[in-house]
């Protein structure tokens, strides 16, 4: 009959085999350090990234400036409004100071420029829709006069139709766009990996 091995024993030769890392996870920590960073960069533009990357130790810079790298690139994304420029500028100096290459600043502002032009795209077709949908809005309004006696306006945001029409032609104008933002990041992520390997 065999021995029996107590608990004790048998979670040593459990744990035997699992041995902290201490690269590992000193890797882990700067990676997360860049995430903090980049988001504390995007809360508050005042904060340098430059002078965090002066300040960190050697060895985990580009832990570090991959963990930026990776908050920022995530905010690369067609805006919803022009509050979202403003970010995404943000963005674009970020992103400079890990990569570090003009060539990815220039490359970057037409993003910004292709992206205004986006957003004064969007809302001319809005208007274009709001007005090629009065006349059916107008009856809307007409009709509920008529049933309950009572004057309203509709907002054409609060018909189902108008905005099922609205979303369809303004997914039509993002798909035209939405491959130059995979673009852009798909060049910020080789302008980053050249950059790292150097």
């Amino acid at each position: 009959m065999g021995r029996i091995k107590s608990a004790l024993e048998i979670v040593l030769e459990r744990t035997e085999s699992v041995k902290s890392d201490k690269a590992g996870i000193e890797q882990f920590e700067a990676k997360q350090q860049g995430k903090r960073l980049a988001n504390e960069f995007l809360a508050d533009p005042k904060k340098s990234l430059e002078e965090a990357l002066k300040k960190a130790p050697k060895e985990a810079r580009e832990r570090i400036k991959q963990g930026i790298f990776d908050v920022l690139s995530a905010q690369i994304t067609l805006p919803a409004s022009r509050e979202d420029e403003k970010r995404l500028d943000l963005v674009g100096k970020g992103l400079q100071a890990v990569i570090g290459d003009p060539k990815f600043s220039t490359m970057y502002k037409q993003f910004t420029q292709i992206i205004s032009r986006y957003l004064n795209e969007a809302a001319q077709y809005e208007e274009a829709i709001k007005r090629q949908y009065a006349p059916k809005l107008r009856k809307k309004e007409e009709e509920f006069a008529r049933r309950t006696g009572r004057q309203i306006q509709l907002d054409p945001f609060q018909d189902p139709e108008f905005v099922a029409l609205y979303h369809q032609h303004l997914n039509l104008l993002k798909e035209n766009y939405m491959t130059t933002v995979k673009d852009i990041q798909e060049q910020a992520l080789l302008f980053f990996e050249k950059q790292s390997a150097l």
